[in-house]
């Protein structure tokens, strides 16, 4: 059992988890309507992972013998002007998310409550997997600018990606 304010604190990354969520999910529907299918595809896998990320958190409050509080998911943005644009607000919410793991790290280590700590080094390690892709890719947008076949080549390379289920959710079944 950890303690009632870690508790909370992990629902509250519970909820932040589905929100992240429900901005991806937005960013593709967002770019299927605009006909990028790729960069579309690219945000509804990061609308799945972080349904994973939740389920992961869900499962380790649940292991440790406390209590799942789901909270409504506060509205996200309907509409991005430009891919660049998605991509630089998927860095900066990333970068908010890194603050709130590693602030929760800060609780677990104060609370010398290890076995949360240790639950939290993968996603401090996904954490900088992720915004290292979302400055990639602002980089290669960026690169491309308005060219045609550029932005074609990219929507491409980004229709190809897959969804692979994160490994503690795997091994958690």
């Amino acid at each position: 059992m950890f303690s009632k304010s870690l508790e909370e604190a992990l629902n509250q990354q519970v909820n932040a988890e589905f929100w992240s969520a429900y901005l991806y999910l937005a960013m593709a529907c967002n770019f299927e309507a605009e006909g990028r299918p790729g960069i579309a595809n690219w945000f509804r896998i990061q609308f799945q992972e972080e349904q994973a990320h939740a389920q992961i958190f869900m499962n380790y409050i649940n292991s440790r013998g406390g209590r799942v509080i789901l909270r409504p998911i506060a509205e996200v943005p309907e509409k991005w002007e430009c891919p660049v644009c998605a991509f630089k607000d998927t860095l900066a919410h990333e970068q908010k998310v890194t603050a709130m793991i590693n602030n929760l790290y800060a609780m677990a280590e104060a609370e010398h409550d290890y076995a949360t700590r240790e639950k939290l080094n993968w996603f401090i390690a996904e954490q900088v997997e992720e915004e290292e892709t979302a400055r990639e890719l602002i980089d290669k947008f960026t690169l491309i600018g308005n060219d045609g076949m550029g932005l074609y080549m990219l929507d491409q390379e980004l229709a190809a990606r897959t969804y692979n289920v994160p490994s503690p959710l795997a091994t958690a079944e």
